[in-house]
């Protein structure tokens, strides 16, 4: 039987998940996390209603909250599997609950994540080569520039899926109408094309096989919210570590566009 979001968001709290939550509560969106002091949440909003693409916004807590609208008896400081604490922009370390971090000046960002579409695409009959390989998915980061806002800035995150050229089509029509998780691809093929110089060493996740006839697809990441986050150096931001995502109550089809 099937884990549904609150349950799995109790396992995670319980300690029970510390790994990738790709292919957990399929048929139910994941978020990217970012908290950060409220004094540039503003700043950071603006920087994501710029970049709808990489940063889809699902929900903003006011200071101190750590109950989001999407997730009904959900705590945002110990609901995911795995955190990372920055100090001015420095990686400090990852843990699994940050109650004794969180205060009631920290503003919490829930942002879409391609892991929300992976059940439309298997459902589709293509390929998601990191739910085959029991792996978290591939993510690079490219030469593509994202619009800055205040002190944030930095280049898009996207991550990749391999498969066939008659497969990505197929893709791009599946994932077009789920907007506030990335929609379609931003690039098909040549990775150089946006700065990725070795497929096979990704910088967050893990590499995956790419069979022959594939290539590479690549859709926006949330990930690229983080790395604007550190781009500020702040005293404190916390985020998801990569692929450690947190699991909504929210249906992937309920939010499509036809």
């Amino acid at each position: 039987m099937k884990e549904n979001p609150a349950q799995m968001r109790l396992r995670i709290r319980r300690g029970q998940w510390n790994r990738p939550t790709t292919g957990l509560a399929a048929g139910y969106v994941q978020a990217n996390l970012v908290m950060l002091p409220r004094e540039e949440a503003f700043n950071f909003l603006l920087f994501c209603v710029r970049n709808p693409k990489p940063c889809p916004v699902l929900d903003v807590l006011d200071p101190g909250q750590t109950a989001p609208r999407i997730a009904v008896g959900a705590d945002l400081r110990t609901d995911l599997p795995k955190y990372r604490i920055f100090e001015r922009g420095e990686l400090k370390s990852e843990v699994g609950d940050v109650s004794t971090l969180f205060h009631d000046r920290i503003v919490s960002f829930l942002l879409g994540c391609s892991f929300s579409f992976e059940a439309a695409m298997t459902a589709a009959g293509l390929p998601v080569r990191n739910l085959e390989e029991g792996k978290n998915v591939s993510m690079y980061i490219t030469n593509r520039s994202c619009t800055p806002a205040g002190p944030f800035s930095c280049p898009m995150v996207v991550s990749m899926r391999p498969m066939t050229p008659e497969q990505a089509v197929r893709a791009v029509q599946v994932t077009t109408r789920f907007h506030l998780t990335h929609g379609a691809p931003i690039h098909i093929g040549s990775p150089e094309a946006i700065g990725i110089k070795d497929i096979d060493h990704p910088e967050f996740g893990d590499p995956v096989t790419i069979l022959p006839r594939e290539i590479p697809v690549f859709w926006a990441c949330g990930v690229t919210s983080s790395l604007a986050a550190l781009s500020a150096k702040l005293p404190l931001v916390i985020t998801h570590a990569p692929g450690h995502m947190f699991i909504s109550d929210l249906r992937d089809e309920d939010l499509t566009v036809f």
